[in-house]
């Protein structure tokens, strides 16, 4: 989030981070905060669907393969709710197929892991602009 000098956002751009690796949720989050976002992590899809603040983060970025609820399960339960946020999942088993699946269920972007860092980082900014 790029704001000029003197000026404060109305609203800080909030993430929604979850992914069960300790170690990837750890550097997703200070990677993020370095660049200047508010970020709610959590160990699993449960504990962040458990958390009522999570309906007023902007953007979600979940792994897909998690061991009680995978990426797509969380993202839906949120549009369920009436969450409009943009969402991007990072996940080690992309393919064709869990791509399609991951679009249908309404993901805006999909990143391979362990190397998405750069376009994780270009596509917030992309969207927490398009926010402002």
């Amino acid at each position: 989030m790029f704001v000029p000098i003197g000026e404060k956002p109305e609203k800080p751009f909030t993430i929604l981070l979850s992914d069960d690796d300790p170690g990837v949720r750890r550097s997703l989050q200070l990677m993020l905060c370095a660049c200047g976002y508010t970020v709610r992590s959590y160990t699993s899809g449960s504990a962040l669907l458990a958390d009522p603040q999570a309906m007023c983060a902007d953007c979600l970025v979940i792994d897909y393969h998690m061991p009680d609820i995978d990426g797509l399960a969380v993202l839906k339960s949120l549009r369920v709710k009436g969450w409009p946020g943009k969402a991007i999942m990072v996940s080690a088993y992309c393919g064709p197929t869990l791509e399609k699946r991951a679009r249908e269920a309404g993901f805006d972007e999909i990143f391979e892991k362990p190397s998405a860092s750069r376009a994780l980082k270009d596509a917030i900014a992309r969207f927490a602009k398009c926010a402002f």
